[in-house]
């Protein structure tokens, strides 16, 4: 079959393009590498090193182009700007490759007939809930830009599954960390902070008491659904997590026992992390301190039941054994670069 992954050079669009070349599948691969990297499609050692094309998801006649031929079977849409504070400093790029992004995605399936639209989705949106684990069915809507990206995307799908009986299905992403996560950007993930300060051996600073609890989820756990959901049909919207959260401390704890390091990390205040945006804190109206320390302290955790009883899947990396796999790949990474 021949599949299309917009943003494939990023973390997760890079991990699924390898995994589905493996399974013997043509690929497709985009990127704008305002993300993504090049790196991160080159595996020397099982001769992957597929061709990419640079081209944005907003694209209109670029991504006709490419499905005009009618042979795309299934697109994973994985393009986005995901780092929250990125999305909340730039709204107006946010909606237009978040949301008319994948609007111009599902208008180039509908017209060229795509078998099945997979979209990106995240447990961002649940940022509001106070009963966990969190459900797909019922929730409170999203305050912050980057989830309300997100579920206004889920919307859009929505309609173009009910008006023109298309095939959809979101995937709403835990936290997810694997071989090939972003650990130079700005402001990284936390697994790949954590990794990246451990291999240079300095201090790690973290966020209010390091005691806020998150949910994981392992890249290739995430890839088994998402090949999983390929052949149902219409409307849907799962959640991709272990089902399972752990606090910052508890992360940084097992990362120091694998690495055989014992570094004392150090706390900042909850709005030291906004530091680095400060077009946030400009204007008549500033960005509201509760919601800043709302986002540091949040709690998630997302029920994977409908995944296990609709799909039949169950993730199968523990975090020990993934923050394993992450850190020897990311040393080797850090090591060539130093």
């Amino acid at each position: 079959m021949k599949i299309m992954i917009t943003g494939a050079a990023g973390f997760i669009g890079s991990q699924m393009a390898y995994r589905f070349w493996k399974d013997g599948n043509e690929l497709v691969l985009i990127d704008d590498f305002s993300y993504g990297k090049e790196d991160n499609l080159i595996f020397p050692e099982h001769d992957f090193n597929p061709e990419i094309i640079r081209m944005d998801v907003r694209n209109r006649e670029g991504i006709a182009a490419l499905m005009r031929n009618g042979d795309i079977d299934y697109v994973y849409n994985i393009a986005g700007i995901a780092p929250l504070p990125d999305c909340q400093s730039n709204p107006q790029e946010a909606i237009e490759v978040n949301v008319i992004g994948l609007v111009n995605v599902l208008e180039n399936a509908r017209i060229y007939g795509v078998k099945k639209v997979i979209q990106a989705s995240t447990n961002a949106m649940y940022e509001n809930d106070t009963n966990f684990p969190t459900k797909e069915d019922s929730f409170e809507l999203p305050t912050l830009i980057y989830p309300n990206t997100k579920y206004a995307a889920e919307r859009f799908a929505e309609s173009f599954c009910k008006t023109y009986g298309m095939n959809v299905t979101c995937l709403r992403f835990a936290n997810v960390y694997g071989p090939h996560i972003d650990c130079l950007r700005k402001q990284p993930p936390l697994v790949g902070y954590m990794i990246r300060e451990l291999f240079y051996g300095r201090t790690p600073t973290f966020h209010s008491d390091g005691s806020q609890r998150r949910d994981y989820i392992y890249v290739d756990d995430l890839i088994d659904l998402a090949i999983r959901v390929r052949e149902t049909e219409g409307f849907d919207c799962v959640n991709v997590s272990a089902n399972q959260n752990y606090s910052v401390n508890e992360l940084y704890k097992i990362a120091c026992e694998i690495v055989d390091k014992d570094i004392t990390p150090e706390y900042a205040s909850d709005l030291h992390y906004w530091d680095k945006y400060p077009q946030l804190f400009s204007g008549v109206y500033k960005i509201r301190e509760e919601i800043l320390n709302h986002e540091i302290n949040k709690y998630t955790l997302s029920d994977n039941s409908y995944a296990k009883s609709k799909y039949g899947w169950s993730p199968k990396v523990d975090i020990r054994e993934g923050l394993k796999r992450v850190i020897e790949n990311e040393f080797e990474l850090l090591s060539r670069l130093s």
